[in-house]
């Protein structure tokens, strides 16, 4: 049975390569480190070769953090703790994430979380009112919504009625997330 041997580039055609990688999309420091490892390059070029990119600007961890935030609020529509956490995942700096999350638009952001909030208690129509909430909230949270925003749904029962717009939009309208938050 003949052994197989994983080849190895050279450091240009791994540059070459992990240049065609980063123009294609926005890449993580820790993305472009496992497609290093992937190619089956020198561990001793890695350092290097992520400091050319850096240089060439193919890779910047900065503009990866505000890409991803904005592309997951967008389309996705996760909230702030969600993407603070699939970033830090992805390794990137907590200074990136801070400029990332400040670059999503609050109002946008309080429209997002009404619109989600409406269509989600809306889908739960044969449910009981109070069943209704706490799954609609749990859904929310799953989004990655703040808890703080949430609660104030939670702290008006006695305005729930079936209606989703007179549900959600009063608590969300006067909760403002404060700037002792930190993300």
């Amino acid at each position: 049975m003949a052994m197989l041997y994983k080849k190895h580039l050279t450091k240009e055609q791994a540059l070459q390569k992990l240049k065609h990688y980063c123009a294609y999309q926005e890449r993580s420091h820790s993305e472009v480190k496992e497609k290093l490892y992937s190619l089956g390059v020198w561990k001793k070029d890695h350092d290097e070769i992520i400091a050319k990119l850096i240089e060439e600007n193919y890779l910047n961890e900065e503009r990866f953090a505000i890409a991803f935030a904005g592309g997951k609020f967008r389309i996705k529509q996760w909230g702030r703790v969600k993407i603070k956490y699939e970033l830090k995942q992805k390794q990137v700096s907590d200074y990136s994430i801070k400029k990332a999350l400040k670059q999503i638009d609050e109002d946008e952001y309080m429209k997002v979380l009404s619109k989600l909030a409406k269509e989600k208690y809306a889908s739960l129509k044969s449910e009981q009112y109070l069943v209704r909430k706490k799954k609609t909230i749990d859904y929310l949270l799953r989004k990655g919504f703040e808890w703080e925003l949430l609660n104030g749904i939670k702290s008006n029962v006695s305005d729930f009625s079936t209606n989703a717009i007179t549900l959600f939009l009063p608590s969300l309208a006067v909760k403002k997330p404060s700037s002792k938050t930190t993300f």
